[in-house]
């Protein structure tokens, strides 16, 4: 292929994929995110970025996708949901994510946030994501290989926490990161009894609400 054709190719792409996002953030519409800030983020961020070549025709569906090591790109509509129970009525100032995995979730709160840190446990997924954000322009993401079970207490507290595999509880250093008034937003039970929780600290006291049921990868201890 020639280099005309190539980018003729690219900008081809880039239309498909605009197109693509705005049918997304349409069925996310209707399947009742109304967060404005949330569906916004989710048009700008290239999706089909963050999966394999061979799974780009199915960058915009509205479902997970695996991206190896057992893995998976969450599901747009959880990414949506999650998302805006992080946010809230403010905007977060500081959020750690536990889970980078594709680096997609990173991305939609950068889009959203001033400051992003990510924790990623398993080598090969944290160099594709950080390769992936910093060719994407994304320069308020953190990232950080290790175990996202243990936070990173160097830089907390943390206005938001955003995990994104699921345990039958919630580390207590992440709990412990959370900063007065923050929100920690984690899916929590056995993998096929999970619900989305959200934490809210007031104070030396915790708000916890049960949410929707959810299905996640499992939340790993202890770096690879």
């Amino acid at each position: 292929m020639s280099r005309d054709q190539l980018h003729s190719h690219a900008r081809g792409l880039g239309m498909a994929s605009e197109r693509s996002r705005r049918r997304l953030v349409e069925r996310l519409r209707q399947k009742g995110v109304a967060d404005e800030r949330v569906l916004e983020a989710m048009e700008r961020v290239q999706r089909h970025r963050f999966v394999d070549e061979a799974m780009a025709s199915r960058a915009y569906d509205d479902t997970a996708l695996p991206i190896g090591h057992s893995q998976t790109i969450s599901q747009p509509y959880v990414v949506a949901h999650m998302t805006h129970l992080l946010l809230g009525q403010s905007v977060p100032e500081r959020v750690l994510e536990v889970g980078t995995g594709s680096g997609y979730q990173a991305a939609v709160l950068a889009e959203l946030v001033p400051l992003v840190y990510s924790v990623e446990r398993i080598p090969a997924l944290y160099d594709r994501a950080r390769r992936r954000l910093q060719e994407l322009g994304y320069r308020n993401v953190r990232l950080r290989q290790s175990d996202g079970s243990i936070g990173l207490p160097e830089y907390g507290p943390f206005d938001g926490i955003l995990v994104t595999a699921g345990g039958e509880e919630i580390p207590r250093p992440l709990i412990d990161q959370l900063a007065d008034g923050g929100r920690l937003v984690a899916p929590v039970g056995p993998r096929h009894a999970q619900h989305i929780f959200r934490i809210t600290r007031r104070g030396a006291s915790l708000d916890w609400q049960k949410l929707d049921a959810v299905t996640f990868v499992p939340l790993i201890v202890g770096e690879q």
